[in-house]
C-alpha cells in the first residue's frame, strides 16, 4: 500500500505594504477610494516617484486579497515607472520583487531583488523577500544567506527562523530542523506550523512525540487536512485502525474528494478488517476520485478476488496495469 506523509508548508507570505512620505489620509481610506485619489494625483504629477510607489504598494495589496494577476500587473507598470524616475530607492526594487514573485516572475524578481541589495546590502525587507522567493525556488544556499542577514537584524523574525527551519529539514538535516521548530515553539506558543512540522518529522520515524505535535497543531487549526493525515496515518502504522479511521473521516468532512483517505479507509477495511464489501466501496470512491488512480483499481481488484468476483477482479487488474501500476 503506499503511505503518504504531505509535508507542505504553511508559510506566512511577507507583504511588503510601506507608506512613503506624508499620506495618512491615503492609509486611512479603503483600497479602491485611495487609487482614485492617487489617480487624481498621478495626472496632476505624473513625474512623481513617490505616487507611483503608493499606488503600487495598494495594488499589490489588493492583489493578493483578492488573488487577480491583474492587479500585480499593474503594480508592476508602476513600479517600473518610479524605478526610471529615481533608480535610488530601494523600497521600489524590494515592491518590484514582490510583485514579479507573486506573477511567477522568479528571474525578474530575483533581479529587482538584486538592485535592491545592491543599493543597500543589508536592507531588512529586501534580504527577507530574497529568502523567501530563493526558498520557494528551493535555491537553499541563498535562501540560508539572506535569511542569515534577517536574523542577525531580528533574531526572533518568525518567518526567518521557519524557513531556515524547513530548509534543514528538506536537506536532511533532522536535528537542526528540529532545534528551529521547537525554538519557534517557545518563542510563538501558537504558532501552527512549527507544530505541523515538528509532527510529521518524528512522524515519518514512528515516534510518538508525534501525535502529541500534530494534535497541539490540530487544536491550532482544526481543519488541517495535512495534520489530520499525518494522525491517521500514525494510527494506521501502529495498527489503531478505529482511530485512524476517526481522522480519515474528518478529512472526508472536509474535502470529499480527498482519495487518499478513501484509499486507505479501504486498505484498513481489507487488511485489518476483512471487511471485503465495505473496501470495494471505499476503493471505489478513491477511484471516483481520480479515474487514474492504478493503485485503487489493483486493490479494488484484491478485494473482488476475495469474494470470488474474479471478472470484476480480472477488469480491475488490467485497468491498473494500463494506468502502469507495477505489483513489486
Amino acid at each position: 500500500m503506499k503511505k503518504i506523509l504531505s509535508l507542505i508548508l504553511i508559510s506566512a507570505t511577507v507583504v511588503f505594504f510601506t507608506s512613503c512620505g506624508n499620506n495618512n489620509t491615503i492609509d486611512k481610506l479603503p483600497r479602491e477610494d485611495a487609487l482614485k485619489v492617487l489617480d487624481a494625483k498621478i495626472k496632476k504629477d505624473s513625474d512623481n516617484a513617490d505616487l507611483y510607489y503608493q499606488r503600487a504598494t495598494i495594488l499589490i495589496a489588493l492583489g493578493k486579497e483578492k488573488q487577480l494577476s491583474q492587479y500585480f500587473r499593474d503594480a508592476v507598470s508602476d513600479l517600473n515607472k518610479a524605478t526610471k524616475i529615481d533608480d535610488s530607492r530601494t523600497e521600489f526594487y524590494t515592491a518590484l520583487g514582490d510583485a514579479h514573485f507573486s506573477l511567477g516572475n522568479v528571474g525578474d524578481s530575483y533581479n529587482a531583488l538584486q538592485q535592491a541589495l545592491r543599493l543597500e546590502p543589508d536592507n531588512f525587507e529586501a534580504c527577507l523577500k530574497m529568502g523567501e522567493i530563493s526558498f520557494y525556488s528551493k535555491d537553499y544556499d541563498r535562501a540560508m544567506e539572506s535569511l542569515s542577514k534577517v536574523t542577525e537584524q531580528d533574531k526572533n523574525n518568525q518567518t526567518a527562523l521557519f524557513m531556515k527551519g524547513f530548509i534543514y529539514k528538506e536537506t536532511g538535516d533532522t536535528a537542526n530542523a528540529v532545534y528551529y521548530f521547537r525554538h519557534l515553539i517557545e518563542l510563538y506558543p501558537d504558532y501552527e506550523p512549527a507544530y505541523e512540522e515538528l509532527g510529521m518529522l518524528y512522524a515519518q520515524h514512528r515516534n510518538k512525540l508525534g501525535v502529541e505535535y500534530l494534535t497541539t497543531a490540530l487544536a491550532l487549526q482544526p481543519d488541517n487536512i495535512n495534520v489530520l493525515y499525518g494522525l491517521a496515518m500514525l494510527y494506521q502504522d501502529a495498527e489503531d485502525p478505529d482511530k485512524a479511521n476517526e481522522y480519515y473521516v474528518k478529512i472526508l468532512e472536509f474535502d470529499p474528494t480527498y482519495k487518499y483517505a478513501w484509499f486507505n479507509r479501504g486498505w484498513i477495511a481489507m487488511v485489518l478488517y476483512g471487511d471485503f464489501n465495505a473496501a470495494i466501496d471505499f476503493f471505489g470512491k478513491a477511484i471516483e476520485c481520480d479515474p487514474n488512480y492504478a493503485e485503487a483499481f489493483h486493490n479494488r481488484g484484491l478485494a473482488y478476488q476475495q469474494i470470488g468476483d474474479n471478472a470484476n477482479a480480472e477488469k480491475d487488474f488490467q485497468k491498473a496495469k494500463t494506468l502502469g501500476y507495477k505489483n513489486e
